[in-house]
C-alpha cells in the first residue's frame, strides 16, 4: 500500500502460516496473526517503533 505522501507499507503472508509480517515505510519489521493489529501498528507511525538502527534489528512483537 502506498500511502497519500507516497510512504510504501508491506504486509506478507508467511504461506503454511496464520502469520503476517509487516514492513514500515521506515524499515521496521513485525509480525502479527490479526491484521488489524498490524495495520494500527503500520498506521501508528512512529509510535511503536523507530528507523531502523535505533533499535536492534529483527522482528519487533
Amino acid at each position: 500500500m502506498t500511502s497519500p505522501t507516497g510512504e510504501i507499507y508491506r504486509i506478507d503472508w508467511l504461506p503454511g502460516t496464520d502469520i503476517l509480517h509487516g514492513t514500515c515505510h521506515c524499515g521496521r519489521e513485525h509480525t502479527a496473526q490479526d491484521p488489524i493489529e498490524m495495520w494500527e501498528w503500520m498506521l501508528a507511525h512512529p509510535r511503536g517503533h523507530e528507523p531502523q538502527g535505533h533499535e536492534p534489528q529483527g522482528n519487533s512483537s
